[in-house]
């Protein structure tokens, strides 16, 4: 059972920052792309960040400048760290990836296909 699981959400002031967390667990034989998704209410999920495992990485245009996504393959973990929140920023952050699970067969490990795995979301809210 593989899972993603979000931290570091909350509440901050415009102009300030946040960082966030995401770790992934369970049985994974390889990941390949990680990334952050949001989704503010009433709006559509759009990408803010992704990377993949040899570290190239692709921005949204509202957050430009402003965040930054890392990764540690050892740990299994991407991180994004978001300065200059701006009232805009407010939303559902969801962490995604790209991750092919280890699968136990009567021929031993099995790696199985890629599949999109989705954290529970975190939230984050920017307020004077």
């Amino acid at each position: 059972q593989v899972q993603l699981v979000e931290s570091g959400g909350g509440l901050v002031q415009p102009g300030g920052s946040l960082r966030l967390s995401c770790a992934a667990s369970g049985s994974i034989f390889s990941i390949y792309a990680m990334g952050w998704y949001r989704q503010a209410p009433g709006k559509q999920r759009e990408l803010v960040a992704s990377i993949t495992s040899d570290g190239n990485t692709n921005y949204g245009d509202p957050v430009k400048g402003r965040f930054t996504i890392s990764r540690d393959n050892a740990e299994n973990t991407v991180f994004l760290q978001m300065n200059s929140l701006k009232p805009e920023d407010p939303a559902v952050y969801y962490c995604n990836a790209d991750i092919s699970a280890l699968a136990q067969s009567g021929w031993g490990p099995t790696a199985l296909p890629y599949y999109d795995y989705w954290g529970q979301g975190t939230q984050v809210t920017v307020s004077s």
